[in-house]
């Protein structure tokens, strides 16, 4: 059951008089009704960002005109892709971002009352037809957006009975839903109506990451920061990823001057990112007193046989002693160390040459994807022309064990063994 508020939707357009009324945004017209097809994923992010862009550079002058532009951009994003391949999740994260950007354009507008009415009942019918779901988020920041406690209490006041409705739909067995209960979590919130937002969230059997979340930051507003983070472990449900309860309890613990703790419990889950470079970044912006070695090496720590994977991550750091030693310790992709092999063979050729015979050890063990003979044989000539260079004399030695060992790894016969003539 999605319910609709009972109230009757103000009209999308804008009234009489507003700063949409005296300025052309260009970027409406490129965000009609399905105005892109399904393989469209990359224009229109490109076309997120210049809407992104085109409201940002009116925020300068006016806030007033940049916010009216925001919410007329929320009320067309989601119906111009809906149509959009969005399966990678680019665009999705993409118009997540714009989100985040635009709430404190709309929230920190200086407007009459009537305006901002105007504002939210737009852009509450926008959440009510967000399909796919692009802009929830903004229902995370409805208590924001209301710019007051009068107003937030009073899209409470609208909000709960139909919450309250769907809650006891679900008690009795039948499934139902509600687009507008994490905004009323917000309002809640934003109201200083804290109790009720407490009952409210006790009352479900199984809470929304939101209610619980929000639930949690009024223990939170209450100095309990040991309390806030059991109860939010306590009441996230088995569908909950341990990062966001990590997240949870870092902001927590850093909002209360507990660095050591936030860092030493809850740091890593909390800033996993998609690829281990990014997560070292995230840890780096958070912990600056951290001495960069020293995150690497707790990194690679926590997640013993996958050093290889942070090999990249090392080599970046300009921490090459390490990164040679991780190109061994366990599988490290070949195509990246043949990389690294070509690019530091002038400038570090005792670095270049670990890497380029550890990618010929991975390459002879099979690991690696749709490499060919080219790749064996880059690999393998970029350790070679440096052991025979004249000025390569110190290394020769270590390039011949090294050899020695990869041809006694190699089976005879095999495609890498007559690649190399060691057939």
């Amino acid at each position: 059951m999605a319910t609709r508020s009972s109230r009757t939707p103000a009209s999308t357009s804008p009234p009489p008089d507003t700063p949409s009324t005296r300025h052309t945004w260009a970027f409406k017209a490129r965000f009609r009704r399905e105005a892109y097809g399904w393989k469209s994923s990359r224009l229109a992010m490109e076309r997120v960002d210049d809407a992104l862009r085109e409201i940002q550079r009116a925020a300068r002058h006016d806030p007033v005109l940049a916010a009216e532009g925001a919410v007329a951009f929320l009320e067309r994003v989601s119906p111009a892709l809906c149509q959009v391949d969005g399966s990678s999740g680019a665009l999705g994260g993409a118009v997540y971002a714009a989100v985040q950007d635009l709430v404190p354009l709309i929230a920190s507008a200086p407007v009459e009352l009537k305006t901002r009415e105007s504002w939210l009942e737009r852009l509450f019918d926008a959440i009510q037809e967000d399909d796919p779901p692009y802009i929830e988020s903004l229902n995370d920041h409805w208590g924001d957006v209301c710019a007051s406690p009068e107003l937030a209490g009073i899209w409470v006041d609208r909000l709960l009975p139909h919450v309250l409705s769907t809650l006891a739909t679900r008690q009795g067995g039948t499934f139902a839903y509600f687009k507008g209960t994490d905004a009323c979590y917000s309002a809640l919130f934003a109201a200083g109506r804290h109790q009720d937002l407490l009952d409210l969230v006790t009352s479900e059997r199984h809470p929304s990451w939101a209610a619980v979340t929000w639930s949690g930051k009024v223990l939170l507003l209450q100095g309990d920061v040991d309390g806030a983070i059991a109860w939010v472990k306590e009441r996230s449900g088995l569908n909950t990823h341990p990062a966001r309860v990590a997240r949870f309890a870092e902001t927590a613990l850093l909002a209360a001057g507990r660095r050591v703790e936030a860092y030493e419990h809850h740091a890593l889950l909390a800033n996993e990112s998609h690829t281990n470079l990014n997560t070292f970044r995230a840890l780096r912006k958070q912990y600056p007193e951290i001495a960069p070695s020293d995150l690497l090496h707790r990194l690679v720590a926590a997640y013993p046989g996958q050093e290889g994977k942070w090999f990249a991550t090392a080599k970046t750091l300009k921490l090459y002693d390490e990164a040679a030693a991780m190109a061994w310790q366990s599988r490290c992709d070949p195509r990246t160390l043949i990389r690294a092999a070509v690019a530091h063979q002038s400038s570090h050729p005792e670095f270049a040459m670990t890497c380029g015979l550890a990618a010929v050890h991975w390459i002879i063990r099979g690991y690696g994807y749709e490499l060919t003979a080219l790749d064996l044989l880059e690999a393998w000539n970029i350790p070679k022309s440096i052991a025979e260079h004249p000025d390569g004399a110190e290394l020769r030695p270590r390039w011949e064990a090294m050899t020695a060992t990869l041809r006694s790894q190699v089976k005879l016969g095999s495609w890498p063994s007559q690649i190399l003539g060691w057939g």
